[in-house]
């Protein structure tokens, strides 16, 4: 953040929390992926359900819901089950399943994966913490490492599910995957308790990184890790013990306030609209 934004800190975190207030609650998360999370009772399922959801949550909203929704589907009552017990006649499930960059080999590959992940450390929660410290400055050390243990060898897709932060990308999906995991608020589902929030990075993609900008919080011209963790920071130094808190709520913008960086309808009743306009 700029010094100037730092002595505006004040006024960032009241539109923030006003933002939050209005918009973090559990009946504005349909049809965010996260809604999956929430199908399933057991920690297990909604782990798996979550991760799955996470990986596959590119594109279209409408279009990753129907996916997903299909993907999952396939699975039964008990994604975690179906995983542990996946086998070779499993496999004809899903061969003609594609989702845009995915094919049917990637979903299969990806699922015989996690089931070594489940039948060696139990789940994946357990397998992150393996390479966690809390020493660490962010996630992003032990998020490198939680990739790496998946040992992605194979195709494109499948490298494309599983970005390794190390690479240098915004590993968006995976950034959203542990916000679902470790935090706990309506919305999250924090099932994950041993890690803490302050680690997280913010998920960035082209809409949050436009409205971070709007906000002030980094200047860079790219979007790639570097500028997650600088607007982390810029939140940070608003909300130092929940940086990525007002995650869900700016996103909301977007997907129901349909905003585009172009003025809409919506624009007036918009919390940062203000902000917006001196941009």
């Amino acid at each position: 953040m700029s010094k100037t934004n730092i002595k505006n800190k004040k006024t960032l975190k009241n539109i923030l929390e006003r933002l939050y207030s209005r918009y973090n609650h559990q009946k504005f998360i349909p049809p965010d992926p996260l809604q999956f999370v929430y199908r399933y009772k057991n920690k297990a399922d909604m782990e798996i359900a979550g991760f799955l959801s996470a990986l596959f949550a590119y594109g279209a909203v409408e279009q990753i819901e129907k996916f997903v929704t299909a993907l999952l589907g396939k699975m039964g009552s008990s994604p975690a089950g179906f995983i542990r017990n996946f086998s070779a006649k499993d496999k004809k499930l899903f061969k003609s399943l594609k989702y845009r960059f995915n094919t049917g080999e990637d979903i299969i590959k990806l699922f015989e994966i996690l089931k070594k992940v489940l039948i060696r450390h139990g789940s994946l929660e357990k397998l992150f913490l393996a390479g966690y410290n809390d020493s660490d400055k962010n996630i992003i050390p032990a998020a490198a490492k939680f990739i790496q243990a998946l040992n992605c060898k194979g195709s494109r897709g499948l490298k494309f599910l599983l970005s390794d932060p190390a690479n240098g990308g915004t590993c968006k999906r995976l950034l959203l995957f542990l916000r679902w995991m470790v935090r706990k608020d309506e919305v999250d589902a924090g099932l994950w308790k041993k890690i803490d929030k302050t680690k997280l990075v913010v998920p960035v993609d082209v809409h949050m990184g436009r409205l971070s900008r709007i906000l002030g919080l980094y200047k860079r011209k790219t979007i790639n890790l570097k500028t997650a963790i600088e607007i982390t920071e810029g939140f940070a130094a608003i909300c130092p013990q929940d940086p990525v808190k007002y995650d869900f709520a700016l996103c909301r913008i977007g997907i129901l306030e349909n905003c585009t960086g172009r003025k809409n309808r919506h624009c007036p009743d918009c919390e940062l609209f203000e902000l917006c306009e001196r941009k």
